[in-house]
C-alpha cells in the first residue's frame, strides 16, 4: 500500500508556495519595480497547482510513482531555487548563488518531462 505521508508532504509545500505565492502577488501589486515580486509569485503559484497535481497523478496510479513524486519534489526545489533567488534580488540586492534562478528554471522544465515520462511508463503493479 503506497504511503499517504509521501503524498501528504509535497501537498504541504504546495500550499506553502501558494501562500507564498500570493503574498508575492500583492507586495508586488503595491510595490514600485516589482517585475522580479511578480515573476515569483506567477512560478510559486504555477508550481503549486503542478505539486498538487502530479501526486494526484500519482494517488490515481496515472503515472509511475517515483518518477510523478520525484517532479513533484523537483517542482518544490525549483520554486525555492527560482522565488528565492527573485525575491533575494528584489530585497537584498544579491541572489541566492550564482546561477539561482536559471538552475531552477531548468529544473522545472526537468520536472514537467520527467511528468511527461512518468505517463508514458505507468506502474506495472495494479491499484487496489
Amino acid at each position: 500500500m503506497m504511503s499517504t505521508l509521501s503524498l501528504r508532504i509535497p501537498v504541504v509545500f504546495a500550499g506553502l508556495m501558494g501562500a507564498i505565492g500570493v503574498a508575492l502577488a500583492a507586495t508586488a501589486a503595491h510595490t514600485p519595480d516589482a517585475a522580479r515580486l511578480h515573476t515569483a509569485s506567477s512560478m510559486l503559484l504555477f508550481h503549486a497547482c503542478a505539486v498538487i497535481g502530479a501526486v494526484l497523478l500519482v494517488h490515481q496510479g496515472l503515472v509511475r510513482r517515483r518518477l510523478g513524486l520525484t517532479a513533484a519534489y523537483g517542482f518544490v526545489l525549483a520554486g525555492i531555487l527560482f522565488g528565492g533567488d527573485l525575491v533575494s534580488l528584489q530585497y537584498a540586492d544579491h541572489g541566492l548563488f550564482p546561477m539561482a534562478a536559471p538552475t531552477g528554471g531548468t529544473l522545472f522544465i526537468v520536472c514537467w518531462l520527467m511528468l511527461a515520462v512518468a505517463a508514458l511508463v505507468p506502474d506495472r503493479t495494479p491499484r487496489a
